[in-house]
């Protein structure tokens, strides 16, 4: 196998130590200094990976998603039905136990924060938020059909799931003792399944 090359491993490291920073003092206060320092890097070197630290948050925000993907497709590789592959998910999203990352999910909320005020990662995460919607959508459709329901309110049941996990995410970080231990992939695989349950069936000629 090829050794990455250097710069690619730099970037990475760059990368990890603005989550690490992020996820302890925020976005505003993660200094290029702190990062460099958290990388063991001088801030000189730093910026010859990255010119600004925007856009060490955009990478910040690609990583993130692929690191998300990579937990799903870990979890899912066992599933043999619907129901399956949406408890994988959600448990890779909400679940905690091997690979979940609390600092992960404080950088997160504060990505969602920046979002609201820099248009260009207002844009990366919309496109992160587009694509987790669709991978959602996906899954609850094949659960869906699978059980005979009709489809007419799938988008807006990924929608409700991808909502209830920000507000897990912000909880999270922001209030963590308020809410119970393990609380929120527990009760969202219950509600969805039990949304799930309650749509309509589809007319039996549609299932013919």
């Amino acid at each position: 196998m090829s050794r990455r090359p250097n710069s690619e491993l730099r970037r990475a490291e760059i990368v990890t130590s603005l989550l690490a920073v992020m996820s302890r003092h925020g976005y505003e206060k993660a200094t290029i200094q702190l990062i460099a320092q958290e990388a063991g890097l001088t801030p000189g070197l730093l910026h010859y990976h990255f010119k600004t630290k925007a856009e060490i948050l955009l990478e910040l925000v690609k990583t993130m998603a692929g690191l998300a993907q990579g937990r799903y497709d870990e979890l899912a590789s066992n599933a043999q039905t619907p129901n399956q592959r949406l408890q994988a998910y959600i448990s890779a999203r909400l679940g905690l136990g091997e690979g979940a990352d609390a600092s992960a999910v404080a950088a997160w909320v504060v990505i969602g924060a920046e979002a609201v005020r820099q248009p260009e990662v207002r844009e990366v995460y919309r496109q992160a938020a587009q694509a987790e919607s669709a991978l959602i959508k996906q899954l609850l459709t094949a659960c869906l059909k699978q059980r005979g329901k009709q489809l007419k309110n799938v988008t807006h049941l990924a929608a409700a799931l991808l909502a209830y996990m920000e507000g897990a995410f912000q909880l999270a970080s922001a209030a963590p003792d308020a809410m119970p231990t393990g609380y929120a992939a527990d009760m969202a695989l219950q509600l969805m399944l039990r949304y799930i349950d309650a749509e309509p069936d589809q007319p039996a000629r549609s299932r013919a």
